[in-house]
């Protein structure tokens, strides 16, 4: 089993969505979908390998979709899984992972 553990900037990403659906939606759908993404992360631990491999923007980076409109990007190491950022409705994955 792997540990998965939220990067800072994935756990920004996280918190910026909740708000940003609490005040299209409502605090508790807000709540229910970040809560939905975490758990989709989490469950990694038991196949890190899931996704696509995404070397052509970094190496060692792996992506996966939930409902439709969250790709996120991860990598793998010996016993943890990092979720590296969590990107919503279109955000540039790519440009994250420049220089």
């Amino acid at each position: 089993m792997h540990r998965v553990i939220f990067a800072p900037d994935a756990e920004a990403q996280l918190v910026a969505l909740y708000f940003q659906l609490a005040a299209a939606a409502s605090p508790e759908i807000a709540d229910r979908y970040t809560e939905a993404i975490v758990e989709q992360c989490e469950k990694l631990n038991t196949f890190p390998l899931r996704g696509t491999l995404r070397d052509d923007i970094r190496q060692g980076l792996r992506t996966f979709g939930f409902r439709r409109r969250v790709t996120i990007a991860f990598e793998v190491s010996v016993g943890t899984v990092t979720i590296l950022g969590v990107f919503y409705g279109g955000q540039d994955l790519a440009a994250t992972f420049e220089g």
